[in-house]
């Protein structure tokens, strides 16, 4: 069975047949979802679809690209919805964590990290920066992995992580898009690499030459659905029914067969989720 580490199907391109998708991926051999959260909102959503599907497990947090308007209180409101019997809004502050029981269900603090790419100025990186640190600051204090995203800003994102002893709480690196040497250095420090549609590119050769530096046991699989669409999908809209797609082209890198792709892949995803 296939375990979807990276998925964002509160997205609007579902609101037509979301629930049709869902109930249908047992029977393509997906048996389990992460729902991952960009800011309060989506985290709220991943939240609520863990709920509602027992497959499904939710991450939460503030995207970069997201974080311009961050506050203190948002902090405040990610903790509080690590734990069970909480608010929609109810926010909670470090010293009144006692005595609350975990969410099992919230399993990472995600997505987090930098985004250069639209970044406009130094200041915006500087912000990108806090509050990345802030948010694994966060993930360390309620004991749970992340799930980090890194575009165009690949040495302040080694930096902080290394900083930050981001490797004591472990996690994944989200649609991997930097060199092989570089993942080997995660790997190092004990972190997962995402592997999504971008592997099936003619146009991917990085995260081809990824596949092949890294072990196996330190892969997951991803979609980023809606997007991210592997071929021969490219361009359309994503979801979990084609990670077979993916599958297929990690075997070929690693010289293995799919069988053997997806049972490694899911133990890697239970380890790195701790579930």
């Amino acid at each position: 069975m296939i375990f979807d580490t990276h998925a964002h199907y509160d997205d609007e391109a579902f609101d037509t047949d979301r629930e049709e998708i869902l109930s249908g991926l047992s029977s393509h051999g997906i048996k389990n979802i992460v729902n991952i959260g960009v800011d309060i909102p989506t985290s709220k959503n991943s939240i609520e679809l863990a709920e509602i599907y027992d497959f499904i497990y939710a991450v939460i947090g503030f995207h970069p690209s997201e974080v311009k308007e961050m506050t203190e209180d948002d902090i405040d409101w990610l903790r509080a919805h690590v734990y069970k019997n909480v608010s929609a809004e109810e926010r909670i502050k470090h010293e009144e964590i006692k005595d609350k029981e975990r969410n099992d269900k919230v399993i990472a603090i995600g997505e987090i990290g930098l985004d250069y790419h639209w970044s406009e100025s130094e200041e915006e990186n500087r912000d990108q920066q806090h509050w990345f640190r802030r948010q694994i600051a966060l993930a360390k204090e309620v004991g749970l992995p992340i799930v980090v995203h890194s575009r165009d800003a690949a040495a302040d994102t080694m930096q902080i992580i290394k900083e930050e002893k981001a490797y004591e709480t472990g996690g994944i690196i989200h649609c991997y898009s930097y060199s092989a040497e570089q993942a080997k250095e995660y790997v190092d420090m004990g972190f997962y690499i995402g592997v999504g549609g971008v592997v099936t590119y003619k146009n991917g050769r990085r995260l081809k030459e990824t596949v092949e530096a890294v072990p196996l046991d330190h892969i997951v699989l991803e979609t980023d659905c809606p997007y991210l669409s592997p071929e021969p999908f490219r361009g359309k809209r994503n979801d979990s029914t084609r990670l077979p797609y993916i599958v297929e082209a990690i075997a070929a890198l690693k010289r293995t067969s799919s069988e053997a792709v997806i049972n490694q892949t899911y133990k890697n995803a239970v380890s790195v989720y701790r579930l």
